[in-house]
């Protein structure tokens, strides 16, 4: 089957998010499996550095100016990117240095999506038409909305990984973008007097898909729903919305082989979760003591992640043999918190504002609980990554978080489910609740252990998901 993704990041190439995660693995699992999968996505610099020599498919002059669009071959894999350094050459993909969105990313995504569906009709005739379009989240939307105008056979598939990113613009840009006004309509784009090119991939793609099962139930209701709730519902009801868990990708994440950790270590030889564990009490300052509990995070510092509840119990939490590791950037206010709590603890906290990805490796292999108390997670990675490492994630009772961490209490760690520690509203109190168990339960140095061997044991890998996504695929075409 010939698949074609298009998203706004690929990891190694570019990544901001756990968007970027998954576009670096799933179109290899679909590879595997037999299929022909290429990937789209803009020529940002970062691209251009890693990517490699590429050829040109074509030049064009589109809505956007003139353009190339040029292919290579990435780790085995096809990768179209779109060569518009009056669009993409720009250091950070979404916004600039001051977290202000660019005035022209409804042209720079559109021109994605419109590619994207250029591509599939078979603008690169040496590959021909495509079966499975499958575009992911607002940036990639659309592109269904360009097929279904250009009556095209060709199939869609969107993927939500974050539906609280929306990706509205003013409808005056419409005809620009060589849409029908007719496109403009509550049965179409039109999103509260503006149009979403997030509602384009719902209304307009054949099967929509999130990342977690409880997510897809969550986003037909209207606390989570971002407005777009209705169409969900009426989505769900004929059938076409369903929830694939993501994975985690084993050649990137896998204690026993991570390069960027200082000592390797398996569910049967845990000395080097030790090792890991000083190495990183010892970068980032605080005491080598290995009685002490480490709570890490890794994470953007927004409201969405729930850095306030940590914030709000700081003082509470310092009270106990506990140390901190945070590594994250987002919000001011939260950056300047987190330092703030580090200097009035510099025994016990350590933060780095930014980020980094081999630190990320470093910080999950060598903490003992990782915190990832979302107000919402559509799915999360983090949480899964924890429990690849050995890291007992404390999540909120949401999305992909409900679904992959299992509470660790009396009946859950006599009948070895207990994989974390998980509390339900989304409160500072029940945050600390949970931060408490794990403080008790760290104490008991076999029910401790025993937990842990559950999370390594659990299994998150992504020939499941694309399977399952196979199988999705076979339904539409």
């Amino acid at each position: 089957m010939k698949i074609l993704h298009i998203c706004s990041e690929m990891y190694p190439l570019i990544k901001t998010g756990g968007l970027a995660d998954v576009m670096g693995a799933l179109p290899y699992a679909q590879q595997e499996m037999g299929n022909d999968v290429r990937v789209l996505l803009p020529y940002y610099p970062q691209v251009r550095e890693k990517l490699g020599e590429t050829v040109e498919v074509a030049t064009l002059g589109t809505f956007a100016g003139v353009v190339t669009l040029r292919f290579a071959q990435f780790n085995g894999l096809g990768v179209y990117v779109i060569d518009a350094p009056h669009l993409f050459d720009r250091r950070l993909p979404y916004y600039d240095d001051n977290y202000q969105d660019y005035m022209d990313n409804y042209k720079r995504f559109a021109l994605l999506g419109y590619l994207g569906a250029q591509i599939a009709e078979g603008l690169d005739h040496w590959w021909g038409r495509v079966e499975v379009l499958h575009a992911h989240d607002w940036q990639g939307g659309l592109a269904c909305a360009y097929l279904k105008s250009w009556h095209s056979p060709v199939k869609s598939v969107f993927t939500i990984h974050n539906i609280a990113y929306t990706g509205r613009f003013q409808a005056y840009h419409l005809p620009e973008l060589g849409l029908p006004w007719e496109f403009f309509h509550p049965n179409g784009l039109e999103f509260y007097g503006e149009m979403s090119y997030l509602k384009a991939g719902l209304y307009f793609a054949d099967r929509i898909t999130t990342v977690s099962p409880t997510y897809a139930q969550e986003i037909t209701e209207e606390i989570a729903g971002a407005g777009m709730h209705g169409l969900l519902q009426i989505r769900q009801a004929e059938g076409r919305l369903k929830g694939i868990l993501n994975g985690v990708d084993e050649a990137v994440w896998n204690p026993e082989t991570d390069g960027n950790i200082i000592a390797p270590y398996r569910a049967n030889y845990m000395h080097g979760k030790a090792k890991n564990k000083a190495e990183l009490q010892r970068q980032f300052g605080l005491p080598e003591d290995k009685d002490a509990l480490l709570f890490v995070m890794v994470t953007r510092l927004t409201e969405q992640k729930g850095a306030d509840f940590l914030l709000a119990n700081i003082d509470q939490m310092m009270q106990y043999n506990v140390q901190l590791v945070v590594l994250g950037s987002g919000a001011p206010e939260l950056e300047q918190a987190l330092r703030d709590s580090a200097a009035r603890y510099p025994h016990k906290i350590g933060v780095k504002i930014g980020y980094d990805e081999a630190l990320s490796h470093q910080i999950i292999a060598g903490g003992d609980v990782i915190l990832v108390p979302s107000r919402f997670e559509p799915c999360g990675l983090t949480q899964l990554y924890g429990l690849k490492y050995g890291t007992l994630p404390l999540v909120r009772q949401t999305g992909g978080l409900a679904d992959t961490v299992n509470d660790s209490h009396k009946e859950s760690i006599e009948n070895r489910t207990a994989t974390g520690f998980v509390f339900r509203y989304p409160d500072p109190q029940d945050f600390l609740e949970a931060v408490m168990r794990s403080i008790n339960l760290w104490k008991k140095n076999k029910l401790w252990s025993s937990v842990r061997q559950n999370a390594l044991a659990q299994d998150f890998g992504w020939g499941k998901v694309a399977q399952q996504y196979q199988s999705l695929y076979q339904e539409i075409v």
